[in-house]
């Protein structure tokens, strides 16, 4: 392999690997809509809060971090599935490794409820406090 070259298979370039790269992104996102229980539940919980940060009187940074937590969720969920699924095209034995896979992707997507849970509620209630 090159120097520089990252892998050999990325053969694409310019418009041609960005059209490639939409359909496998849209081809994950069908996935984990249709397989994902916890990926669906998200994306409910983000159409509810997203447009209530925009309904709320709240500043343009405030909207941008409430909406951008709700994002982050979402994508630590994707990153969460493909960990399970990587984990399971292995082996579906168990193993203690593969356990504290998927337990740290668990965690991550549970700190990224709080996450969302905490700037909500220090903005929200945040002129409100003493």
């Amino acid at each position: 392999m090159e120097p520089g070259v990252i892998s050999p298979y990325k053969g694409k370039t310019g418009l041609k690997r960005v059209v490639k790269a939409t359909g496998y992104s849209l081809a994950g996102l069908k996935v984990a809509f249709k397989g994902e229980a916890a990926f669906r539940s998200l994306v409910l919980m983000s159409c509810i809060l997203i447009p209530l940060a925009f309904w709320l009187d709240v500043s343009r940074g405030e909207r941008a971090i409430m909406v951008g937590v709700c994002l982050l969720s979402l994508i630590v969920e994707l990153f969460n599935a493909a960990i399970e699924a990587v984990v399971d095209r292995v082996s579906l034995e168990w193993h203690e490794l593969s356990k504290n896979a998927k337990d740290l992707g668990s965690a991550a997507q549970f700190v990224a409820m709080w996450m969302i849970a905490a700037v909500w509620l220090i903005i929200l209630l945040g002129s409100h406090a003493p």
